[in-house]
C-alpha cells in the first residue's frame, strides 16, 4: 500500500510546526519520527512516490533543524542580553515593588 500520503502529511505537519515555532508538538513529533521510518522500511521497497515523499519529509526535517537552531541562537542572544544588563533588571524590579 502507497504511504506516500501519509509522508507527505508528517512532512507539511513538521513543517508547520516549525514555522509556527510550536516547539512541543515539533519535539513530540520528531520523538515519533524514527519508529515511524522504521516501520515504513520494514514494509519493503519503495515506490516512486514514496522516495519522493520522502524526500520532502528530509527537506521539511531540515527546515525545522534550521528554524530550531535559529530560535536558540535568538534566545542565547536574549539571555546574554539579560545578563549583561543584569543590574539595570534588578533596578527595575526593585524599583516596580
Amino acid at each position: 500500500m502507497d504511504k506516500s500520503a501519509a509522508i507527505l502529511r508528517v512532512a507539511d505537519s513538521l513543517r508547520s510546526a516549525a514555522d509556527g515555532a510550536a516547539w512541543e508538538q515539533l519535539a513530540q513529533m520528531t520523538r515519533t519520527l524514527a519508529p515511524q521510518l522504521d516501520a515504513l522500511a520494514a514494509g519493503g521497497p519503495l515506490s516512486s512516490a514514496e522516495r519522493s515523499a520522502l524526500q520532502r519529509l528530509r527537506e521539511a526535517h531540515d527546515h525545522a533543524a534550521d528554524a530550531v537552531a535559529a530560535a536558540a541562537d535568538a534566545l542565547k542572544h536574549r539571555m546574554d542580553d539579560m545578563r549583561a544588563n543584569k543590574d539595570g533588571w534588578i533596578a527595575y524590579a526593585m524599583q516596580e515593588a
